[in-house]
């Protein structure tokens, strides 16, 4: 008996297809939807590394171009008041207030300070917007894989037990296809919730220092045009 257990249980395709090629239907669109998350989770990895790394680069380029020593209405009309560069946009964002305030005579409007601020952090939250995009799915695919998964496991086992019942056998021929048609589910939630919960934590780490830079640079160049305008 144990000996022809043995052999229909080698007979028994355990591969991931196979698995999948025997699950019930409702199993079936849970890894389907599982594997979908995973892909659209790791392309919105990619496309934010690469953001983030393009981002630091623009940023630490006009960090010196702007320490250059060169005037800044001279590095405004290099760049014009519609740049591609994230920190060249709240730079701009400045500086097209700064000129806007001033009247025909040469005299500044009142309140050009608090303006300019404000320009800056409307550029700046802009940039926020763009930074963070994406990152709430990595969030949402990493709180509920692991649960959509665990659906899917216990589906796949109740299922199974059924089958059992039906079958009136509890041979591992019998048993053991069900049991891993439903642990295919939950592996493939764990496979698709760790890396995004891994860089979701640092992405977000990644955006905040980015946008703490945008902010510093925010501070330096209002302090700068805030001497400007007491002299």
């Amino acid at each position: 008996m144990e000996a022809e257990t043995l052999a229909l249980a080698q007979e028994i395709d355990f591969s991931m297809w196979g698995l999948f090629a025997r699950a019930t239907l409702t199993v079936k669109l849970v890894m389907v939807m599982l594997i979908i998350a995973s892909f659209w989770s790791w392309s919105i990895i990619v496309q934010k590394i690469l953001q983030y790394r393009r981002s630091r680069a623009e940023a630490a380029s006009f960090d010196r171009a702007f320490w250059s020593g060169e005037p800044l209405d001279t590095l405004f009309d290099q760049i014009g008041p519609e740049p591609k560069g994230n920190a060249r946009k709240i730079f701009a964002a400045g500086m097209t207030e700064w000129r806007r305030s001033h009247r025909d005579d040469g005299a500044l409007i009142p309140g050009a300070t608090a303006r300019i601020d404000r320009s800056m952090d409307v550029a700046i939250a802009k940039e926020s917007e763009r930074l963070q995009k994406g990152l709430p799915v990595l969030a949402t695919v990493g709180s509920t894989a692991p649960f959509v998964g665990l659906f899917g496991t216990v589906w796949g086992i109740m299922n199974a037990f059924i089958e059992i019942a039906e079958q009136q056998n509890t041979n591992l021929a019998v048993v053991a296809p069900g049991i891993a048609e439903a642990l295919l589910a939950t592996g493939l939630g764990l496979l698709a919730a760790i890396p995004a919960v891994v860089f979701y934590n640092k992405l977000s780490a990644d955006s905040d220092r980015i946008l703490g830079g945008y902010e510093g640079f925010a501070d330096e160049f209002a302090t700068i045009l805030s001497r400007q305008l007491d002299s």
